[in-house]
Formats: C-alpha cells, sequence, structure tokens
C-alpha cells in the first residue's frame, strides 16, 4: 500500500499560534480515515494544510508526492488538481447551472476538448446519480443533491485523495447517511478519504481509521 500522506514532527500555526503540534502519521492509499474532536481543535487547520491553503510551521510533510514544507505558491494548482475537497457549505458557483459549474473546473483545470468535457462531467454526475439533474440551477436542488454535485466536482480530476471537511453537516440523518454511502464507495474503489466529522455514528456504522484531536496534538488513542 503506497504513502498518500507523510507528516513528521509537525507543527501547524493559525495567526501566529500554535494550533497543532508534534504530528507524525502517515495514511495509505484506499484508507478512509476519521478526523474527531471538538470545534477549534485543528480538524479544519490540519486539512487545510493537505490542500496548500495553510504552510506547515515546522517539521516534514509530503502529500501525493508533494513536500509541503517548500511548496510554492506556484504549485499549489497542480497539488490540488490531484486531490478533491468536499466542503460542508458547497461552495458551488450560483450563477450557472450543475454541469456548468463541473465544466468550469475542467477548464480551469486546463480540459479543452468540449466533447471529451460534457462526457466526463455526464460521467462523474452518474456516479453520484445526479446525471439526469445536470440542467438544474443549485437553488433548485436538495442539500444532499447539492453535497452529491460537490463529491462529483472532487472526483472530476480522477483524484487520489478526497478531503471531505464535515460533509454532513449540514443534513438530516437520512440524508448524511446517502453521503456516507456515496464517500465508502469511494474509498472502496481505491481512492483515499480523510473526513472531519463530529456525527459520532459515521465510524460506528462505516468503519474507517479514527485520528483524535486534542490539547494541540492528533492521536489514535481517544
Amino acid at each position: 500500500m503506497s504513502k498518500i500522506i507523510s507528516y513528521h514532527n509537525v507543527s501547524v500555526n493559525q495567526a501566529e499560534q500554535i494550533v497543532l503540534r508534534d504530528v507524525n502519521l502517515e495514511v495509505g492509499e484506499g484508507e478512509f480515515v476519521y478526523l474527531l474532536g471538538r470545534v477549534g481543535s485543528g480538524k479544519s487547520s490540519f486539512m487545510k494544510t493537505m490542500y496548500g491553503e495553510l504552510p506547515i510551521a515546522s517539521g516534514e510533510a509530503q502529500i501525493l508526492d508533494y513536500d509541503l514544507s517548500t511548496l510554492r505558491r506556484k504549485q499549489i494548482p497542480y497539488l490540488r488538481r490531484k486531490l478533491g475537497v468536499v466542503f460542508q457549505d458547497f461552495q458551488l458557483l450560483t450563477d450557472r447551472n450543475v454541469e456548468e459549474n463541473l465544466l468550469f473546473v475542467l477548464r480551469a483545470t486546463g480540459w479543452k476538448d468540449k466533447n471529451a468535457m460534457k462526457s466526463h462531467v455526464m460521467d462523474v454526475l452518474d456516479q453520484v446519480s445526479m446525471a439526469n439533474k445536470a440542467y438544474k440551477m443549485p437553488y433548485q436542488l436538495s442539500g444532499g443533491e447539492q453535497q452529491r454535485v460537490v463529491i462529483a466536482r472532487a472526483l472530476l480530476n480522477m483524484p487520489s485523495l478526497i478531503l471531505a471537511d464535515e460533509p454532513t453537516g449540514n443534513l438530516d440523518h437520512e440524508t448524511g447517511k446517502e453521503i456516507m454511502d456515496l464517500l465508502y464507495s469511494i474509498s472502496k474503489a481505491g481512492i483515499t478519504i480523510v473526513m472531519s466529522t463530529h456525527n459520532i455514528i459515521w465510524p460506528e456504522q462505516y468503519p474507517g481509521r479514527k485520528l483524535y484531536f486534542t490539547d494541540g496534538k492528533i492521536s489514535e488513542e481517544e
């Protein structure tokens, strides 16, 4: 099993304050990993370091063969093309329909062939059972449907890693369960999933590796 994420003696700062220290962990291909802890415990900050939004303060960290300690701003778009991010608040473009939301991402990441782009968008929407809603605007979709589109967006560039930040946080239990079913099936296909959640039921229903965030540290024991 190849390593997707590797952190050694890493510290993470937010506004010059230490949020996490002595982070040591490795995550392999196809793992489903939960980030568990209270609000403000550093889960989101940790996730931001993985997609280049927040630099690591010290230590050594690699993600998808990118060295986060030496990552330059111009490299960040290339890193982000290799991973997908699923946000709690969707962050869909409200002025265009589902298909155009996804085509926008493909154009931004260098795709040129219009027919290939449309075909790929429909394939990915089909994976999340949203191909029949491609023409709809985000406001015409339920929360669960919007989150399916966000997962489709995360899958567009065939990533090795998906980061999901409270992906069921704004959804009712049944809809959240549908999203968990979808994410879990994606991980079974070999894509690594790192997911933060406050919902203690999910790790029981969908077994995975648990990382606990307490007192500025990450551990595998509660």
